[in-house]
């Protein structure tokens, strides 16, 4: 049984990305372009819908279906840059505090607890409000948040790394610190944080609808899944599909996500569960 929901996870998660990156090409309804006459049209199997909007329209009248498409591609390209950002940032530091220990450690570990306690909303918030909501103002908040997570794992893999034979003998045969970081504890600690990664995944796309549905995250009239839900929940009665969709987007995606990320914690690394939960 996990097989196959593994296999499931895999699936949503190809069609995800597929969605994201050709879906646009797809589709002929523009995302951002509505008719008044076509306002709150209801899904096609539903009376009073049409095979033209398949899954009704919005309350300006804009395709459901071309948005949520598009709310797909936003979605993974903030995955993309915020765990290219945060994970690069954080492995980064945490290697070369755990490689080199100390009070460098120690200094390193306490600002990676500070950002620890950063409350993520209120940050948004915050900067939401001085500069306006936009693409990089999600992408500097998430990141600001999760780079401390990969610090601290990557921080743990290499205190344990560092202590292995192989390292103690490059060092004695003159190796630099420098090389023997990339060459003998990076590639040794890269499938815990590719587990990490994979996990965090689900966790961008959360925040990053959370921080839509409150209005700072992407601006409008650009779709995302949480800023479609907002704009839906004053018509859950009359018009159930604007925000029931996207948030089905964002529960399978995250779900699928989880799963994979469960199957490759068990299968890289059994001990990265316990302090990944």
């Amino acid at each position: 049984m996990q097989k196959y929901s593994f296999y499931a996870a895999i699936g949503l998660l190809i069609l995800f990305v597929l969605t994201a990156l050709v879906g646009p090409y797809l589709i002929e309804h523009d995302p951002l372009r509505g008719s008044l006459r076509a306002r709150l049209d209801p899904p096609f199997w539903i009376e009073g819908g049409s095979i033209e909007h398949i899954l009704g329209t919005d309350r300006l009248g804009r395709d459901m279906l071309a948005r949520l498409v598009q709310g797909a591609r936003i979605s993974l390209a903030v995955c993309v840059v915020v765990i290219g950002i945060a994970g690069s940032i954080g492995t980064a530091i945490g290697t070369f505090s755990g490689y080199v220990g100390g009070w460098v450690d120690r200094l390193l570990m306490r600002i990676v607890d500070l950002a620890l306690s950063l409350p993520v909303i209120l940050l948004a918030l915050l900067i939401g409000a001085i500069s306006g909501p936009s693409f990089a103002n999600i992408v500097i908040v998430i990141s600001l948040v999760l780079w401390s997570q990969y610090a601290r794992m990557s921080r743990g893999e290499a205190l344990r790394v560092k202590n292995e034979d192989y390292v103690a003998l490059a060092r004695t045969s003159g190796l630099g610190h420098g090389m023997i970081i990339f060459r003998h504890i990076l590639p040794n600690i890269a499938p815990s944080l590719i587990v990490v990664a994979t996990l965090q995944v689900g966790v961008v796309i959360v925040l990053e609808a959370s921080l839509s549905f409150l209005g700072v995250g992407v601006p409008p009239p650009n779709p995302s899944w949480g800023s479609m839900v907002a704009d839906g929940r004053g018509l859950v009665v009359t018009a159930w599909w604007i925000s029931l969709f996207p948030g089905i987007a964002i529960l399978l995606v995250v779900m699928a996500v989880n799963i994979v990320g469960d199957a490759l914690t068990d299968r890289i690394n059994p001990a990265l569960r316990g302090r990944t939960a």
